[in-house]
C-alpha cells in the first residue's frame, strides 16, 4: 500500500524511519543563495541524504528561456521532467535542501501547482539530518525508471505581474514579501543588477527567516498568530520575494497554518523591480 502524507512538513526522525519505503522519493532541492559569496557555494564538498535524487531547480525545472530566474515550466514540460526523475502518480515525495529550509519549499509548491499533493518538506533539511548523525553519502548518479506522474495544473496557485497590479488596489488581498526588511524598505541594495530597490505598494514585510527558529519552521500555532496579524479581514494572500524561491517558504508556512487561499508571484521582485512604469514604495 502506498504511503499517504498527512502534513506538508516532516521531521528528520520521520524520514529516517521511512527512508526505505517503496514509494518514497527523496529530492535534494539545493541551490545557492543569490546573496551568498560565490566562492563559498553550497555545492562545495557536496553531501546528500542517503538515496537522494538531485532536483535541478535552475537548469531543468525552470524555463531557462524566460526573462526572469526560476520561471515555472508549462505543465506538460514539468510532467515529462518529473517522470524522468521516476515520479509516479502514487509517489510520496520529500524535499530538502542543504541550507535547512530555503529552496525545498519551492519544489513543494511546484508540485502543488501541478496538482500533486503527496509531498512534504523536510523540516530543518540537511543540517538537522546531520545533527542527528543520520546516513549521508556523496552525490551519485541514479538509474531511474521513468514514472507515470500526471500534471493537473492549478492556476490559482500562481500569480503574474498583471494579477499583482490588480491586487494592489483590492482590499481583499494582501501581498506579503519574504525578502529581508533591508531589501523591502530599500536600505539594502538588491543583489541582482538592474533591479530597483523598494517594494510593491500596499505589500507587507514578512521575511522568511522570521518564521523559522533554529533551522525549523515555527509551530502551527505560532504561524497562525503571525498570519492573523497580517491578514486581518483579507481573503487572499499573494507571496513575493526575489525570484519566487523564499515566497514559497511563506506558502508552506501558510499551508501549515491551515490557510488555503494563497498564491506565489512567480516573477516576484526581480520582475517587478526591473520592469518600467510599475509603482514602487520605499
Amino acid at each position: 500500500m502506498s504511503m499517504v502524507l498527512k502534513s506538508s512538513l516532516v521531521s528528520v526522525d520521520w524520514l529516517y524511519t521511512h527512508l526505505n519505503d517503496n514509494n518514497l522519493i527523496l529530492l535534494d532541492c539545493t541551490i545557492s543563495k543569490v546573496t551568498a559569496n560565490k566562492s563559498h557555494s553550497v555545492i562545495k564538498n557536496k553531501q546528500c541524504i542517503k538515496g537522494a535524487v538531485f532536483f535541478d531547480i535552475k537548469n531543468v525545472f525552470s524555463d531557462i528561456s524566460a526573462e526572469f530566474p526560476n520561471t515555472v515550466l508549462p505543465p506538460n514540460v514539468f510532467e515529462k521532467k518529473a517522470q524522468n526523475l521516476g515520479v509516479n502518480k502514487d509517489s510520496c515525495i520529500i524535499c530538502y535542501d542543504d541550507l535547512g529550509m530555503y529552496s525545498s519549499p519551492r519544489v513543494w509548491w511546484n508540485f502543488k501547482l501541478m496538482g500533486f499533493d503527496n509531498i512534504a518538506v523536510l523540516d530543518g533539511g540537511l543540517p538537522k539530518w546531520k545533527e542527528n548523525n543520520y546516513p549521508i553519502e556523496k552525490p551519485r548518479k541514479h538509474q531511474l525508471k521513468k514514472g507515470n506522474f500526471i500534471a493537473r495544473y492549478h492556476p490559482k496557485k500562481v500569480k503574474f505581474t498583471s494579477d499583482v497590479i490588480e491586487a494592489i488596489h483590492n482590499d481583499n488581498i494582501i501581498i506579503a514579501d519574504a525578502r529581508s526588511k533591508g531589501r523591502f524598505y530599500g536600505s539594502a541594495t538588491e543583489p541582482r543588477k538592474g533591479v530597483k530597490s523598494g517594494h510593491i505598494p500596499n505589500s507587507v514585510s514578512l521575511p522568511y527567516s522570521e518564521i523559522q527558529k533554529d533551522g525549523l519552521l515555527l509551530s502551527k500555532e505560532e504561524l497562525k498568530s503571525i498570519f492573523n496579524q497580517i491578514i486581518l479581514k483579507k481573503e487572499e494572500l499573494i507571496f513575493s520575494c526575489g525570484t519566487g524561491i523564499t515566497a514559497s517558504v511563506l506558502a508552506l508556512a501558510a499551508e501549515i497554518a491551515g490557510l488555503k487561499n494563497y498564491a506565489v508571484y512567480d516573477g516576484s521582485w526581480t520582475e517587478w523591480g526591473s520592469t518600467n512604469n510599475l509603482p514602487i514604495a520605499l
